[in-house]
């Protein structure tokens, strides 16, 4: 089972929810919990694991060989990321707007773009008990999220079996990291607050995922600010209200100290369960 947590804003409480879950599930099953936030991983804030891996992550980009090349131009004509392009008597690659694709390497008629790893940043695996934490951080100067976000999805399903429970921090927003991050999921939970900016957030996140044919709910984090236009949008669209979590200074006092929250606040933990209920009754053919 891949689940997916996710938003359509940054700071409405993805990673709280995350490590959260995750650490409570982990009491009773397997599970792996992944900071796809490659931009910014923070779920291992929270988790304090032993490290039991570690390894660089390279993307792979074109360099241009200018004894070879017979300047057709045919490369800038493949190339839909205009990452190659040519002036005059030479070709310039721009690394940070390439995509991987090959295109330009695999329909360079002298051979003259080999692909050549680049390094993008680096995935570290922990430890603790039941609960495997994977994250993965962007190196600075690097632009592009999705291809780290790509291979740490490939590694998490490579050395796992089905009977883990894979839950997947996401990043925020509604581009391409978090269409990567979520694309696979078999649920995916939105995490929105009650405020004008949530409910503008959570619609551009709500049509992203009616988009991808996701099953996709609503938890409402912060509940008692704001006002009550999140509900009433989420029973006008017929989405599912997961849980709701209450505004609490503990809360955020246990949370800007590091703290796991479930164990420290009775109404958290309440409403992980009724999370975890949700999940169990509504991903039919899945069983926590």
């Amino acid at each position: 089972m891949k689940i997916a947590i996710a938003s359509g804003k940054g700071g409405t409480g993805k990673t709280t929810l995350s490590t959260n879950l995750a650490a409570l599930l982990a009491e009773t099953e397997k599970v792996i919990l992944t900071d796809l936030d490659v931009e910014e991983p923070n779920s291992g804030l929270f988790i304090k694991g032993n490290l039991i891996h570690q390894e660089e992550k390279f993307k792979m980009v074109p360099r241009w060989n200018s004894e070879k090349c017979a300047l057709c131009g045919n490369c800038q004509k493949v190339c839909n990321f205009h990452a190659v392009i040519q002036i005059v008597d030479q070709i310039m690659v721009f690394p940070e707007l390439c995509h991987s694709c090959y295109a330009c390497s695999e329909l360079c008629p002298t051979n003259s773009l080999p692909m050549i790893p680049q390094k993008m940043g680096e995935l570290r695996e922990y430890k603790l008990d039941n609960l495997i934490f994977i994250e993965s951080r962007l190196d600075i100067g690097q632009e592009q999220a999705v291809p780290l976000i790509a291979q740490t999805k490939k590694y998490v399903d490579g050395k796992s079996s089905d009977e883990i429970i894979k839950l997947y921090d996401s990043p925020p927003g509604t581009s391409c990291p978090v269409i990567e991050a979520s694309k696979d999921a078999d649920f995916v939970i939105l995490v929105t607050e009650p405020t004008p900016f949530g409910l503008h957030d959570l619609k551009l996140a709500v049509e992203t995922m009616r988009e991808l044919d996701k099953k996709f709910g609503v938890v409402v984090n912060r509940y008692g600010i704001g006002n009550d236009d999140v509900i009433k949008y989420c029973r006008v669209e017929n989405i599912p209200i997961i849980a709701t979590i209450p505004n609490s200074r503990r809360i955020a006092e246990l949370y800007s100290g590091g703290i796991l929250l479930y164990p420290e606040v009775p109404e958290f933990k309440e409403s992980l369960l009724q999370i975890i209920d949700f999940i169990r009754g509504n991903i039919s053919g899945d069983e926590l």
